[in-house]
């Protein structure tokens, strides 16, 4: 980090330079809720926004990636899943768009790392454990997100503070800290770490740039930390959600009853994203195979992006799942994105002030 005193200076990083944004702050790809606005929301405030465009269509993303070039000439992200029927057109979307860093839930085959770098792309899988950063690492890609298991959705049981120095020692690349994260503080403590930057779900779908219904916004607000369980029950994959909706009725339901239930949501969402069939049933067969999942698993997984759906973007609360980080019970209010990246970089110029006076506090003290 240098050391001159510009505004946000003291928080130049690795990440930075690399993505191409004024802060190392990135808003991570979380389904139906990292939209194009948010994501051009982000990058406007000196963020590293990302599309989720795991749940649109490859016309729908060309869209969302039209919308954001349109609102700002500034860096973007795009997360993709690598075991999408059609991510080799998704690949060649983001090339052809100039998009600027190629995110991924789960590590892409090499083929992908090496396509996208090739033509310039800057390539970040997230990660949830050591073994697994070593080898991205190995295959090339420029940075990887670390999630610690107070994150939301998809999540491992190793908590930030411990995987997050695993990872900063086992590999030479930028690494970007998420789980548990929501302001200032938190981002110097990422820094001393050895992270270069960290990146944060929960806390930016509780922005008003954030396309999740104001009642959903409520039900968050009114969380604590204690308010989410790590499940099986949505997609086979172990997932941090609130203790709220529909969740305690997966759980307990077993059986036919569960099974009738996931395919009527796997039928409407096959209908809403006008995905093939044929498309679903390739990606099911891969996640059987990569996986390790039982059918009755890759059932549930079908099941996933309407329940997701119908809490987030529909307002459903009481109907549909919400994902989220421990950090729900930190949260206390819905700022604007700008105002929120705002506040995480004049705190943490504030802490990394008070720590750099402490030696010469001391001192005057003897």
């Amino acid at each position: 980090m240098t050391g001159d005193a510009t505004p946000g200076s003291r928080l130049r990083t690795r990440a930075t330079e690399l993505f191409g944004v004024r802060y190392p702050i990135v808003q991570t790809g979380m389904g139906y809720v990292s939209d194009a606005t948010l994501t051009a929301a982000t990058a406007r405030a000196g963020g590293l926004g990302i599309i989720a465009g795991g749940m649109l269509s490859l016309a729908e993303l060309a869209t969302a990636i039209e919308f954001v070039q349109d609102q700002t000439s500034e860096p973007f992200g795009v997360n993709i899943r690598a075991n999408q029927e059609d991510v080799d057109k998704r690949v060649d979307l983001l090339i052809s768009s100039s998009v600027k860093v190629a995110s991924f839930a789960l590590a892409p085959k090499r083929e992908l790392i090496d396509r996208l770098k090739e033509a310039g792309l800057v390539v970040v899988p997230s990660i949830g454990a050591r073994r697994h950063a070593e080898k991205v690492a190995e295959w090339g890609v420029d940075a990887v997100i670390v999630q610690g298991g107070e994150g939301g959705g998809h999540t491992g049981s190793v908590p930030t503070s411990l995987l997050l120095p695993q990872v900063v020692d086992a590999v030479d690349i930028p690494v970007i800290a998420a789980g548990g994260y929501f302001d200032g503080r938190g981002l110097v403590s990422a820094l001393a770490y050895g992270a270069d930057g960290i990146a944060m779900g929960t806390r930016f779908m509780m922005t008003t740039d954030s396309p999740v219904a104001q009642t959903v916004k409520d039900v968050y607000l009114s969380k604590s930390v204690n308010d989410t369980v790590v499940t099986l029950e949505i997609d086979g994959v172990p997932q941090r959600v609130l203790r709220a909706g529909t969740i305690d009725k997966l759980e307990s339901t077993r059986g036919p009853t569960r099974m009738l239930r996931a395919a009527r949501n796997a039928v409407a969402f096959q209908r809403l994203s006008r995905t093939p069939w044929s498309h679903m049933i390739r990606e099911g067969l891969a996640m059987r195979k990569h996986e390790g999942l039982a059918w009755s698993q890759v059932i549930m997984a079908a099941n996933a992006p309407m329940l997701y759906r119908s809490a987030l973007l529909d307002g459903n609360a009481d109907l549909g799942v919400m994902a989220t980080g421990q950090v729900v019970g930190l949260i206390e209010d819905v700022p604007s994105v700008a105002e929120l990246i705002d506040r995480i970089v004049a705190d943490a110029e504030a802490v990394l002030a008070r720590l750099t006076a402490l030696p010469s506090r001391v001192a005057t003290q003897e």
